[in-house]
């Protein structure tokens, strides 16, 4: 029988290491609406191969010159951009602070690059792939196109779609003040995907064991993507 591999995040997901990210925007159209807050949460992963809610880090962001904001956005979010108490920083260097950690989070699992997961993830990764084509960032650590979507999770799993919902669903906890804010959509999503992959661990063990009993598989080839980013310092 062939051995297997010890489970590790690479292992776990073909050399990706998950990143659980949430922005806070100005509104839905990525190319003209403002970054407001950005939050990226790490995920650890334990000796038997599950996965828990590592460190989170999270910046309010200086919407960009010409920004549009909706008013119907911000009355959701409760964020006010130009407040003076508001600690905000361009959306350059909170890109950057971000994808140190995540280059250094990517480096120490041993994996080729992040993978963004998201809550209705598509929304994150396009905001996500406009800011970095604004400031003309050549780093970008994450996949450009491919994600993991906690909604299509929490559907799968529970039969919620919603955050709030299939947070609740799952059994953890919900605070209704608290939602809206990066750092805390982007912990309950995290939380979320923990909990799925987790649930999940058992048929990730059967069907590892179930390829590695039919031996090297030819493949067809990764669709193109953009070279794998430097993971330098």
């Amino acid at each position: 029988m062939t051995a297997l591999a010890p489970i590790t995040f690479a292992t776990r997901f073909r050399g990706f290491l998950p990143v659980v990210m949430d922005l806070e925007t100005g509104g839905f159209n990525s190319k003209t609406d403002a970054l407001l807050e950005i939050a990226a949460v790490l995920l650890e992963m334990r000796s038997d191969g599950t996965l828990a809610r590592g460190e989170t880090h999270r910046y309010h962001v200086v919407p960009f010159p010409g920004s549009n904001l909706e008013p119907a956005s911000l009355a959701v979010t409760g964020i006010d951009p130009h407040h003076p108490l508001r600690p905000a920083i361009p959306e350059e260097d909170a890109l950057q602070r971000i994808f140190r950690e995540v280059r250094t989070a990517v480096r120490n699992a041993e994996c080729t690059r992040a993978i963004l997961v998201g809550h209705n993830a598509s929304f994150d990764l396009n905001f996500l792939n406009a800011a970095v084509g604004r400031t003309q960032i050549k780093r970008n650590p994450f996949h450009p196109f491919s994600c993991f979507d906690t909604a299509t999770l929490g559907g799968v799993a529970y039969g919620q779609t919603v955050l709030m919902r299939a947070t609740l669903a799952a059994g953890l906890e919900w605070d209704t003040g608290s939602a809206h804010s990066a750092s805390y959509d982007a912990e309950r999503s995290a939380d979320l995907f923990c909990a799925v992959c987790n649930q999940f661990q058992g048929v990730f063990e059967a069907s590892r064991r179930r390829l590695a009993a039919m031996g090297p598989l030819e493949v067809d080839p990764e669709p193109p993507s953009e070279p794998p980013a430097d993971l330098g310092p």
